[in-house]
């Protein structure tokens, strides 16, 4: 036989009926109706052992808390307390709502359970978010007076738990019963919308709150701002804080502060600097680091340093000592545009200023180091974090990997990737990347074979980024056909290529000369709707140069042009070498002046190309005048140029000519390599002037020349 409902029991009860959850809960025989009393009792004597041990089923849960809540407003929360600890119980919603009303009922003190009563009933299975402020509605004013913060509550649960979608489609569903959550709630629910860029939605909800009439305050007005400046609509917040004014609330150092951060990360510091200002010219509010902060890092970030260091001075100037942030944004300046001495300055200012240095000021301290090669350094400030008490991390560790493969110690760099992974600090993607590159640099490809076996048993997230380097090595020693197997799998992991990864093996294929895949592979490209840029174009023109094509190439040139892309110092040199290698050094030269005319300076390469040109052609004349004009535009001569015209002049025997340039060469500082003395010394012998052929041969040995094949 059930025990009698009180009347609260019975209409939470009558709620809990249409609860589907309900149906789901396990029943229990009732016990009879002195048993509720006795367990009553016994709780109230301070022995909650029989009510711990008491299987219950959820209509019983409901009465004991309402016949507890009559008798004792103590009794119930401690009914509550035991309720809650229970993990063999199975509560319903509506017990869960009626355990929450009255948690809430006694005050701030109980605040903690109240939520953490919400978080329980919000993570129920099955129950949906309508059953979940249906059964909190349900239970208002029947277990205890009837507290709206259990609302506020619910909202900001929902929105600590990140469930913004059901935070709110709860604050919809309240806002239709009527029920209005207090402004904070609102702002609570607004703020966390923004913090997840769903600015539509925070919009959607702001227009509701609008709705209800609840008071909005500068809170409120800062949230939104933040989301206007979000949603990249800046020159709308004007607009918004007129509308705000005219409520009677008016922004705050926060609002400028938001306002002024978001001109500088779109660029417009200008704009930010003239809000800063009359922030100043108001009176009322002053800048505080915060903005300045902001301001320091949208100079840094358009390159105006001198800016930056000068709005510094002027904050320190003020009064306003900079943080630790301040410093590293304009130490993160310097080092990102490699200003090395100015660095250091500002790292010696640090020191002295006494900030707490972090790892931000020594990642960009490691990382300018190791972007130039200073691997000493690196190591030094390396160890110097290390004795702040610093933990480096996985960006440190491949930072300093990085710097070694930048000056080709790869062994030092898999030594850094042991001792990394030794701390228990784990390499990611970009780490073994990085690796990879360097082994594939220094054409150590069964290493990084290896090495991309490793990853995919380590379980990392191989990305396009390692496939390409990986195809890059692969190209790079004539391994095309692996290159392709290894960009088939690329494409069956749904890894998308890019530009890069179709420029890498287009190259590849140009020069193992399979001209018929590249044209398969374009079209792959084309469509996948990657468009081909400068270096793929340069590309097929200098392997269509290699093969005399100059027809091919010219359509490919013309194509580019009429794309809008403009064709560099790579594409004309590589037409110019096409024209040379076809026995045809006068159209060289005539694009030799089309290229200067196109304002695309030549280069030793340019000129050296052509000079050789001219030599094949005999017209050894010529290529000297070249090389004249090449030392008159400013491009200094190197081995190759002297080898070119030295080789032009042993052709035709003429070696007195030959050992004057020589010499030439010597006194201009130019040290001639193994093909220069190889020229010399066949041209002697040519002419059967042995004497001057051994002599040549002698001093060749003594510069530590091996003699090749051509001797």
């Amino acid at each position: 036989m059930a025990f009698p409902l009180r009347p609260a029991a019975a209409a939470a009860a009558a709620a809990a009926r249409h609860s589907p959850s309900l149906l789901l809960q396990r029943h229990h025989p009732n016990p009879n109706p002195s048993s509720v009393s006795s367990l009553l009792h016994s709780l109230r004597l301070g022995d909650p052992n029989p009510l711990l041990r008491c299987p219950l089923d959820p209509v019983q849960t409901l009465d004991l808390l309402s016949q507890s809540l009559s008798l004792d407003l103590t009794l119930a929360q401690t009914l509550t307390d035991l309720l809650s600890s229970r993990t063999d119980l199975k509560l319903s919603s509506p017990s869960l709502a009626a355990m929450i009303h009255i948690s809430a009922g006694s005050g701030r003190r109980r605040a903690p359970l109240s939520q953490a009563l919400i978080l329980r009933l919000v993570r129920r299975r099955g129950a949906s978010r309508s059953d979940i402020v249906e059964s909190l509605i349900a239970a208002r004013g029947c277990f205890g007076p009837s507290d709206p913060s259990v609302f506020d509550l619910l909202v900001r649960t929902y929105v600590q738990a990140r469930k913004m979608r059901e935070a709110a489609e709860a604050f919809r569903i309240l806002k239709e019963k009527k029920i209005y959550v207090s402004i904070n709630a609102c702002n609570s629910l607004l703020a966390g919308l923004v913090r997840v860029n769903w600015v539509d939605m925070a919009f959607e909800v702001y227009g509701q709150v609008l709705e209800m009439g609840v008071g909005c305050n500068v809170y409120t007005l800062n949230v939104m701002v933040n989301a206007i400046c979000k949603d990249g609509k800046l020159d709308r917040v004007d607009l918004f804080l007129a509308e705000m004014e005219k409520k009677g609330i008016f922004p705050d150092l926060v609002t400028f502060n938001t306002m002024i951060d978001a001109y500088c990360r779109v660029g417009r510091v200008e704009e930010a600097t003239g809000l800063m200002d009359s922030m100043v010219g108001k009176g009322f509010l002053l800048p505080n680091v915060v903005t300045y902060n902001a301001v320091l890092n949208g100079f840094c970030k358009t390159r105006k340093l001198l800016r930056a260091r000068e709005l510094f001075d002027e904050m320190v100037g003020r009064g306003l000592g900079p943080n630790t942030s301040s410093y590293n944004i304009l130490l993160m300046g310097l080092c990102k545009y490699g200003n090395v001495k100015e660095a250091m300055e500002m790292y010696n200012e640090m020191l002295s200023s006494g900030v707490v240095l972090d790892m931000v000021t020594f990642s960009s301290l490691i990382g300018l180091s190791a972007k130039r090669g200073d691997m000493r350094r690196a190591l030094e400030f390396f160890r110097e974090m290390e004795s702040v008490g610093l933990v480096p991390d996985c960006v440190i560790y491949t930072m300093l990997i990085s710097g070694f493969c930048k000056i080709r110690s790869i062994y030092e760099a898999l030594k850094m990737r042991d001792e990394m992974v030794d701390r228990g600090c784990i390499p990611d993607v970009v780490t073994y990347n990085t690796i990879l590159n360097g082994l594939c640099k220094e054409r150590m490809i069964s290493d990084a074979e290896d090495l991309f076996q490793e990853m995919k048993e380590r379980g990392i997230s191989l990305d396009f980024c390692t496939f390409t380097t990986l195809i890059n090595g692969y190209c790079k020693e004539g391994g095309v056909g692996k290159a392709l197997n290894l960009f088939n799998t690329m494409l069956q992991r749904n890894l998308k290529p890019d530009i890069v990864t179709y420029n890498t093996l287009i190259d590849g294929l140009c020069k193992d000369g399979d001209m018929e895949k590249v044209i398969e592979l374009w079209d792959d490209m084309i469509g996948r709707e990657i468009n081909p840029n400068q270096v793929t174009y340069s590309i097929l023109i200098d392997a269509h140069c290699n093969k005399g094509h100059m027809a091919k190439a010219f359509r490919l040139l013309d194509e580019m042009i009429g794309k809008g892309i403009q064709p560099n110092l790579v594409t004309y040199n590589s037409v110019i070498k096409g024209y040379c290698l076809s026995g045809d050094a006068s159209k060289a030269k005539e694009f030799l002046h089309k290229m200067i005319k196109d304002r695309v300076i030549p280069d030793d390469i340019t000129y050296n190309t052509l000079a050789h040109g001219f030599v094949k052609e005999e017209r050894i004349e010529e290529a000297f005048a070249l090389v004249s004009k090449m030392d008159n535009e400013g491009v200094e001569p190197d081995v190759i140029t002297y080898n070119v015209l030295i080789g032009g002049l042993c052709e035709q025997g003429r070696m007195r000519e030959a050992g004057w340039l020589f010499k030439r060469m010597a006194k201009r500082g130019i040290q001639p390599d193994r093909c220069t003395y190889t020229t010399l010394i066949n041209g002697h012998i040519s002419i059967e002037n042995t004497k001057e052929a051994f002599r040549l041969h002698d001093e060749m040995l003594q510069r530590g020349f091996i003699p090749d094949d051509k001797f």
